[in-house]
C-alpha cells in the first residue's frame, strides 16, 4: 500500500508522521565515515602536493598540483558511471559498497607508508577505483528505504547529507590537527609536517565505517540491495531490463541529465574551496586568534558546520512547503536558488581581493576573518538548495534498471566540475584572484537565472 497517500483523521497524510526508517541512520553513519576519510585526505591534498620535500610534502607547484587535484577529484566522481552500470547488473549494492570501502581504505593506507610520487598516485588511484562502488550505490539505497510519492524524502535526503558533512566536519579537524600541529616538528629552522599521520586517521575513519555497516546491515536493511537491480526488479515475471523505456521514463532521463548541465557550473565554483579558496585564506586572510594561528585545513570545516547547522532548518523548510497550499518549490527552481546563493558567496569574496590585492609578494592587508566565512555561508545554503535535492530527485524519478547509472550521471557532474575547477584554480597566478572570483560568481547567478526560467518545462519533463 501507498502510505504516502492515505489520510489520517485529522485530514493529513500519515507518512508525514511516520519516523524515518533506522536503515537510514544506518546510511548515515556509513556515510559519515567515509566523508571523513575523503575529507580528510582531500583537506590536506593540496598542501601535501605544494610543500617541500624537506617539509614533508612532494613539491610540486601550485599550479600543477591545482591540476592533479582536480583531475583527482574529478576522477572520483566519474567512475560511479562505472560502478553503477557494474551494480545495476552485475552485483548488489551492499556488495559494492563493502569493495568501495575496502580500496579506498587501502588507498589512504599507501599515501601512509610512502611519502613518493609513485605512492601518491597508487593511493589516488584506489581512492578514484573505491569510491566507483561506493558513492552511487549508497545514495540509491537511501531513495530505496522510501515510497516514490512519499514526502519525507527530501527531508531524508537532507539528513542523509548532515551525515555526509558530519563526517566532512571533523575530517579536517582530526587529520589537519594531526599533520599541521601534532605531529608537525621544526628540523634545523625548516617546519616538517606529519602528513602522513593525516591519511593514517583517513583510513582508521573509512575502517570503521564498513565494520559498522557490514555488522548491521542484515538487521536494519534486510534484503535491501544485496541483488543487482536487474535480478531483483520484475513486471508481471519478466526483468525489466527486457522492457524498453516508456515515454516516460525517457522524459524524466532526459530531465536529469539537462538538470545535470547546469550543476556542473555550481560544482566548478563550490569546488575552489580545496584549491583557489584555501591557496587565498593561506596568503591572504588573517587566521590569528588570540595570538593562535588557525591552520588552512580546518577551514574546510566550516562548510560542514554550516551544513550541520541548517540542514535540519532547510529540511523543514521542505516539509512545511509540502505541507502548505501552494506546496513545495519545483526542483529546479530551488537548484536555481542554489547557483545564485553560490554566485552571491563569490562576490562577498571578490569584495575581500579589492582590499588584499592578489599579489602575494605585495600583500596590501590581510582579509578579515569574517569575509571567508560569510562565502562559506551562501556556498552552504546554495549546497543545501542543490544537492540532497539532487540526489533525491534521481532515486525518485530514474527509470528502475538505470538508477544506479543515472545516479553516477549525477556524480559525473561533479567529476566534470572538480577538473574545470582545477584548470582555473591552476590561472590564479597568471589572471588573480578578483578576475577568477568575480567571473565564477556572476556565472553562477547567471545559469542560476535560467534554470529558473526553464523550470515549468523541466517539472513537466519530471512529471
Amino acid at each position: 500500500m501507498n502510505t504516502a497517500t492515505k489520510l489520517d483523521s485529522s485530514g493529513s497524510p500519515q507518512a508525514a508522521r511516520k519516523k524515518h526508517p533506522p536503515g537510514l541512520y544506518l546510511l548515515f553513519f556509513t556515510e559519515m565515515w567515509e566523508r571523513f576519510s575523503y575529507y580528510g585526505m582531500r583537506g590536506l591534498l593540496i598542501l601535501y602536493l605544494t610543500k617541500t620535500f624537506i617539509s614533508g610534502g612532494l613539491g610540486f607547484s601550485e599550479a600543477v598540483a591545482a591540476s592533479i587535484y582536480g583531475f583527482f577529484t574529478g576522477a572520483v566522481y566519474f567512475t560511479p558511471l562505472i560502478g553503477g552500470w557494474l551494480t545495476d547488473r552485475f552485483i548488489g549494492k551492499r556488495l559494492a559498497i563493502t569493495i568501495g570501502g575496502v580500496t579506498m581504505a587501502l588507498g589512504n593506507l599507501a599515501l601512509f607508508a610512502s611519502q613518493t610520487k609513485a605512492a601518491l598516485f597508487l593511493g589516488l588511484g584506489l581512492l578514484i577505483i573505491g569510491n566507483g562502488f561506493f558513492k552511487p550505490n549508497i545514495s540509491t539505497l537511501v531513495g530505496e528505504l522510501y515510497d516514490e510519492k512519499d514526502e519525507r524524502r527530501d527531508a531524508a535526503f537532507t539528513i542523509f547529507y548532515m551525515g555526509i558533512n558530519l563526517g566532512a566536519f571533523f575530517a579536517p579537524l582530526v587529520c589537519g590537527f594531526l599533520a599541521e600541529d601534532f605531529f608537525k616538528t621544526t628540523v634545523n629552522g625548516v617546519e616538517v609536517f606529519g602528513f602522513k599521520y593525516g591519511f593514517l586517521a583517513a583510513a582508521i575513519g573509512m575502517i570503521i565505517g564498513q565494520i559498522i555497516f557490514n555488522m548491521l546491515g542484515n538487521r536494519y536493511l534486510g534484503d535491501l540491495g544485496k541483488k543487482p537491480n536487474v535480478k531483483a526488479a520484475t513486471v508481471d515475471k519478466k526483468q525489466v531490463s527486457n522492457a524498453p523505456l516508456t515515454k516516460q521514463e525517457k522524459n524524466r532521463t532526459w530531465a536529469i541529465i539537462i538538470i545535470t548541465c547546469f550543476v556542473v557550473f555550481f560544482w566548478a565554483g563550490f569546488e575552489q574551496a580545496g584549491t583557489s579558496l584555501s591557496l587565498y585564506t593561506e596568503k591572504f586572510v588573517d587566521r590569528e586568534v588570540f595570538g593562535w594561528t588557525i591552520p588552512v585545513s580546518w577551514f574546510q570545516s566550516v562548510n560542514p558546520l554550516f551544513i550541520i547547522l541548517l540542514a535540519p532548518l532547510v529540511s523543514m523548510l521542505w516539509i512545511k512547503l509540502a505541507r502548505s497550499k501552494r506546496g513545495d518549490l519545483p526542483v529546479p527552481i530551488k537548484m536555481g536558488l542554489g547557483m545564485i546563493l553560490l554566485g552571491t558567496g563569490f562576490i562577498i569574496l571578490a569584495i575581500a581581493v579589492l582590499q588584499t590585492g592578489s599579489d602575494e609578494t605585495n600583500i596590501v592587508a590581510k582579509a578579515n576573518l569574517l569575509f571567508i566565512v560569510m562565502t562559506y555561508l551562501f556556498h552552504t545554503l546554495g549546497e543545501l538548495f542543490l544537492s540532497p535535492i539532487g540526489l533525491s530527485m534521481v532515486s525518485r524519478i530514474a527509470p528502475v534498471k538505470l538508477a544506479s547509472l543515472l545516479m553516477g550521471v549525477w556524480l559525473a557532474s561533479t567529476g566534470i566540475a572538480n577538473i574545470v575547477a582545477g584548470q582555473v584554480a591552476a590561472l590564479t597566478a597568471t589572471l588573480g584572484y578578483l578576475e577568477i572570483f568575480s567571473v565564477i560568481g556572476g556565472l553562477a547567478i547567471f545559469f542560476g537565472l535560467v534554470l529558473t526560467l526553464v523550470s515549468k518545462k523541466l517539472t513537466r519533463m519530471m512529471a
